[in-house]
This record gives structure tokens, sequence and C-alpha cells, in this order.
């Protein structure tokens, strides 16, 4: 059973809250836990994106910023930093003037590309039918609220 923290410590403790963690011992929930802790990593906001493009070769931070649409300079920092960190992304710094800085997929990153490219191919196969079911649950939403205000 995982515990939640308003539980006694004493009955042997096991937080698994975002990145909270703290465990007595070996306890069964762990290896679940430690892999939702990777699961969101690589499937964040940003993550597929970025394995993704370094999977078809090795590019410099303004080229990934250029290609991804929509990401800020911060949030392209923060994800390359937590990619590199869990050994997925390489990070090169060639000491010349300008500095340069290129990124890579580490061989455990290339890994990645199988599982990425099948769930990029599965959502760009699937957009009509998940925007008709969105227009669906948006109508269905929309005409219970309305129904709730005429009542």
């Amino acid at each position: 059973m995982v515990r939640t923290p308003s539980e006694s410590a004493q009955e042997g403790t096991f937080f698994c809250l975002g990145h909270l963690e703290r465990t007595m011992g070996l306890h069964p929930h762990a290896a679940s836990c430690r892999a939702r802790e990777i699961l969101d990593r690589v499937g964040d906001k940003w993550s597929l994106q970025v394995i993704a493009l370094l999977g078809e070769r090795t590019k410099r931070f303004t080229e990934l910023k250029r290609e991804i649409e929509g990401i800020s300079q911060r949030m392209l920092t923060v994800t390359l930093r937590g990619l590199e960190r869990d050994g997925i992304v390489t990070r090169t710094v060639y000491p010349v003037m300008p500095p340069r800085v290129d990124y890579s997929l580490t061989p455990l990153g290339a890994t990645l590309m199988d599982a990425a490219n099948a769930l990029v191919f599965w959502a760009e196969s699937h957009l009509n039918e998940i925007d008709a079911a969105r227009a669906e649950y948006d109508s269905r939403v929309a005409e219970i609220d309305a129904l709730k205000k005429t009542s």
C-alpha cells in the first residue's frame, strides 16, 4: 500500500507524490513509482519533441528552439537539463568564441526512438478521430451546462 504523508511513519513509510519519495527498506511499489518518474520526464510537454529531433541528428540549442514551435528558451533549457540528468541527452561544449553547444541522444536515449516515433505516428494517424471525440465531448458538456442554467 502506498501511504499518504498524513499516515504514521512508524507503520513503515513510502511516499510517491510527485518527486517526494521516502522509503524504509524494500517496498513493492518503489519500482513502479520510479518508473512513473521517468515516464513523467519523457512524456512531458516538450521532451518527446526534443528526443524526436535529436533522433534525426545532433543539433544546437538554437536549432532546437527554432524547430519546436511554442517552446520558450527557459523551457528548452529545463527540458534539456532534465534529459541530460537522466542520461538520455548528452551536451557537448566546444571551447570556441562564441561558445558552441551541441546536443545529441546518448545510446540510452536512442533506445527511446522506436517508442517516441510510435507515439508520434499514433497521434498523427488519429488526429481526426481525436478532434471528433473532443468536439462531441465539448458539445455534451455545453448541453449539460445549458440545461443547468435553465433549471
